[in-house]
């Protein structure tokens, strides 16, 4: 399909292509392709304020679209001082260039390093100005997105005729993040695209240092040597099959990769002087930093130097301390550490360097995984350390994921450190710790609880816990209350003691809903009792739940009483076994023979009371908790 525009002045502009880079695509299966199936793709044409766009098909076309990209230029040159990294060439980062971030698709993905890169040009028209290339750049990330269907823009990098260049996709410009530019070979490769069409126009002074710049730059991070070649292998394309191996320049144009034009006729002539200028770029340079072997035996380190030098390798374990180190001088670096005594469960990382070069670092053995803590809770949250038995402790309890040193400090309310409860090396698992001997005074606090791996990497949370010593010792004087008027517990008291003035509330609750209040007002500090007479309430258990309000906070305590009426049934299965029913538990007195013995039974049913020798007479009564006396049982032989 050919198309042309009208441009704000009335004039058409030629008729161009529409489909110049139709293989500028993400790997199959790698990125969303609703977009594409049934469609020949085309790229984004820069055309600059245009109001109409007119096409002619070519051969067999069924359907046509089109999308119309508005990308506004900015009211001001974009600000280039700023510089990526000391030392690094001058990258106008996404967010100074404008990415719309809300329109990618998915997180990045990363290859294990970049081994080459892929120079391609966008095509579409080299007429624009240096403050319109943002919005060249804005333009193409919004075509591949929305009209192609990727997860991002395409390009890593994009580099324009005046030499600004332009970070590309998202994910970090250090990271060997897998783009969308050359199908079957993204993985691995670094895109960098020159904005505009190549094929017969000259490639810039500018753009060609600039390129030349972010190439060396790139390269030197993943130590590849420019004038290197690589073997690739294809994840599939129409010209080179999935699985097939390729052997590459480390800077290769698009077309190396695929049947096309890309970068176009000038820019590719111009890659074997690109190549030299790179190699040439920012020397010393270390290349292809290889580590053979593994722990337990030799771990051999080779690498190759730009010019001949010095050169150090170490090794340091998980707390930084050197466990290996080798020196030489030449161009080549070769030595090996002997690592029989290395236990392979850890890491350690490994660095070459020489003078005035960028050092190649990395790392062996596995890695101690960052510790976790999990299922952190303190029980009680309100600890009233008072010696009553109640709450006077406090137990924390954690699950650690890994072996790690743990501390649990204690902190107040402003944040400042009062003490350290324990640090211990615990191994992982769930696990516990009981603070006693509480001394701290009242107050709101927090536990933080950190936990720490051997490689130094470490997990911190904090759970809050109170002290109040206000509240002690609430109980009542009897567990069951029997108001019947017979002169035995008709009454019990609830008593308690206050360490300091409080507002006391004591409710009477029957399943959670409350059912009497005793008393609800302020008591001074000291010993305290409140009576209570059942209330008309019907037989049946019910809590005593007693609040206590001072300047801090509430503090509770509670205690299960219950309204018994009801006299137990004792009575006399067998006279010559000495066997009884009781209907519910209570405390016995059974005379045999004169002779009295107290027997407390747990539980109702049948039961024995054991004796040696013949009974002529017995008597036996029970006794509840609340005070009801049975009928008296009498038997004689």
């Amino acid at each position: 399909m050919l198309f042309r525009t009208r441009a704000l002045d009335g004039r058409w502009s030629a008729w161009r292509p529409a489909a110049p880079e139709s293989d500028d695509r993400p790997d199959r299966g790698k990125e969303h392709s609703g977009a594409l199936a049934g469609w020949q793709l085309g790229s984004p044409y820069w055309t600059g304020g245009a109001e109409q766009l007119q096409y002619r098909t070519v051969g067999r076309v069924g359907r046509v679209r089109a999308y119309f990209v508005r990308s506004p230029g900015t009211s001001a040159p974009v600000d280039t001082r700023i510089p990526y990294l000391a030392n690094k060439p001058t990258i106008i980062t996404r967010a100074q260039w404008g990415a719309n971030e809300a329109i990618r698709r998915a997180p990045p993905s990363y290859a294990d390093n970049v081994h080459f890169a892929i120079v391609h040009h966008t095509a579409g028209s080299n007429s624009y100005t240096a403050s319109q290339s943002a919005a060249i750049v804005r333009a193409i990330e919004l075509y591949h997105v929305k009209a192609n269907g990727w997860n991002d823009i395409g390009y890593n990098f994009l580099v324009d005729k005046y030499g600004q260049i332009f970070e590309g996709r998202y994910g970090g410009m250090t990271r060997a993040v897998i783009g969308a530019h050359a199908m079957g070979f993204n993985t691995g490769s670094v895109g960098v695209a020159l904005i505009g069409n190549y094929d017969s126009a000259p490639v810039t002074a500018a753009a060609k240092a600039a390129l030349v710049s972010l190439l060396a730059w790139r390269l030197d991070l993943a130590h590849v040597d420019p004038l290197s070649k690589v073997v690739r292998v294809s994840a599939g394309n129409p010209r080179y099959p999935a699985g097939k191996a390729l052997t590459l320049n480390a800077i290769s144009g698009h077309r190396d990769t695929y049947p096309t034009g890309c970068p176009g006729t000038k820019l590719y002539a111009l890659l074997p002087a690109i190549r030299a200028a790179v190699a040439k770029t920012g020397l010393p340079k270390l290349y292809n930093p290889v580590v053979t072997g593994s722990l337990g035996g030799s771990v051999r380190f080779t690498a190759r130097l730009s010019a001949a030098a010095d050169w150090t390798v170490t090794v340091v374990d998980q707390n930084g301390a050197t466990v290996g180190s080798g020196t030489g001088s030449g161009t080549a670096v070769d030595w090996t550490w002997d690592a029989t005594t290395a236990p392979p469960d850890r890491q350690y990382t490994w660095t070459i360097s020489a003078p005035d070069t960028r050092p190649a670092t990395g790392a062996i053995g596995t890695a101690l995984p960052p510790p976790t803590l999990r299922q952190v809770k303190v029980s009680p949250a309100l600890v009233t350390p008072n010696g009553d038995g109640r709450a006077d402790v406090a137990k924390l309890t954690y699950r650690l994921n890994t072996q790690a040193i743990v501390t649990a400090t204690l902190l107040d309310s402003s944040n400042a450190v009062v003490s350290t409860l324990f640090r211990q090396l615990r191994p992982a698992g769930a696990r516990s710790f009981t603070w006693s001997n509480i001394s701290v005074p009242d107050g709101l606090y927090r536990i933080s609880l950190v936990a720490r791996n051997a490689a130094g990497k470490q997990a911190q949370t904090t759970i809050p816990i109170s002290v109040d010593r206000t509240l002690s010792g609430f109980a009542s004087s009897a567990p069951a209350i029997s108001p019947n008027g017979d002169g035995r517990f008709d009454t019990l008291s609830f008593g308690f003691q206050l360490l300091a003035p409080a507002t006391v509330e004591l409710d009477v609750l029957s399943h959670g809903l409350v059912t009497a209040s005793l008393f609800d007002g302020f008591l001074a500090a000291g010993a305290q009792q409140i009576d209570w007479d059942g209330g008309g309430l019907p037989d049946g258990s019910y809590k005593a739940l007693l609040s206590a309000t001072d300047s801090l906070m509430t503090v509770k305590q509670s205690v299960v009483v219950r309204i018994d009426r009801t006299a137990p049934v004792l009575r006399l299965a067998s006279f010559r076994l000495l066997r009884f029913w009781l209907s519910e538990p209570a405390k016995l007195t059974v005379t045999l023979n004169g002779r009295a013995y107290k027997v407390t039974r747990k539980r109702a049913g049948y039961f024995r009371i054991g004796h040696r020798g013949s009974v002529k007479a017995l008597t036996a009564v029970a006794a509840d908790a609340a005070g009801n006396r049975s009928a008296l049982i009498r038997a004689r032989r």
